[in-house]
């Protein structure tokens, strides 16, 4: 395959992990929370789409905002409701819970949605530039992505609510003393995360069939684009989302790509070992 075809279809890859995982490392950053719920927040985002453009036809545009906002109601109730009130717990009592909440929200989606594959098609026609083809609706995935991204990043530096979410992530004792309402940024904080992952499932049903067999990919995948960039900061899962898409574009041309995930995932151990930080992190936050 031509290496221009392999490095165009790595980043339109790298730019919807960027969206996938961005939610996943604010959410671990801010609230110290690893949220085994996130995979299924994706393919949630991914039904909600499909469903609404095949019984009902409404456009898969249409849809981003409105799975956005039920996504965010959704993780706002379950932060507010069951996880703050063991927020500020061991590591594992919080994982224990968000994995508890996961096996419900997994098995709704299994019994009423079922494990069959979903794809949203548009049959929107393809370009073919220098050589390298690529289908519209995965440039449409890509340009989407980048654009949530980067309204994320926006938000979190120029907003009073991303300011705040700064403050809380760096000390959230300070933060109290300041007169910022901890619990409320804590929920808002997670309520992103869950839209972030809502919308990026949505934007995975335009290029990919999406199903529950896959919640469990996306939640691997979100932990090594976090380890790759940087854990906390919207720079750092972008760069993480690109490199991961570009290393998993690479080596499923060079090993075959059976082989893809498995060297993601050392590269992700040798960065553990060597560079704790990530690529673009900050110390303090490995």
């Amino acid at each position: 395959m031509d290496l221009g075809q392999v490095l165009a279809n790595g980043i339109v890859l790298g730019a919807l992990y960027a969206c996938l995982a961005v939610g996943f490392s604010l959410v671990w950053g801010v609230l110290n929370v690893i949220n085994m719920l996130h995979g299924s927040f994706i393919i949630l985002g991914g039904y909600l789409t499909f469903f609404a453009w095949h019984l009902f036809g409404v456009h898969p545009l249409l849809m981003l905002p409105v799975v956005g906002a039920l996504l965010f109601c959704l993780g706002y109730f379950l932060q507010a409701v069951f996880i703050n009130k063991v927020v500020t717990a061991p590591v594992l009592t919080t994982l224990t819970l968000t994995f508890g909440l996961d096996m419900i929200l997994y098995n709704f989606m299994t019994v009423y949605f079922s494990a069959t594959p979903r794809q949203v098609t548009l049959d929107l026609g393809s370009i073919d530039l220098f050589g390298i083809y690529l289908p519209n609706e995965r440039l449409l995935g890509m340009a989407l992505a980048l654009l949530l991204t980067g309204l994320l990043f926006v938000t979190m530096r120029s907003s009073s609510i991303g300011r705040a979410i700064v403050a809380v992530r760096m000390d959230r004792f300070a933060a109290a003393l300041m007169g910022i309402k901890v619990n409320r940024i804590y929920a808002i904080t997670f309520g992103i995360g869950a839209l972030m992952a809502g919308t990026a499932g949505a934007l995975f049903a335009l290029v990919y069939p999406v199903t529950t067999n896959l919640t469990g990919i996306f939640l691997g995948k979100a932990f090594v684009v976090c380890v790759i960039g940087g854990l906390g900061s919207v720079p750092g899962a972008l760069v993480g989302g690109l490199a991961l898409g570009l290393i998993e574009s690479i080596s499923g041309v060079v090993f075959g790509p059976q082989h893809s995930l498995t060297v993601g995932f050392v590269v992700m151990l040798v960065l553990l070992v060597f560079r704790p930080t990530g690529l673009v992190g900050v110390k303090g936050y490995e």
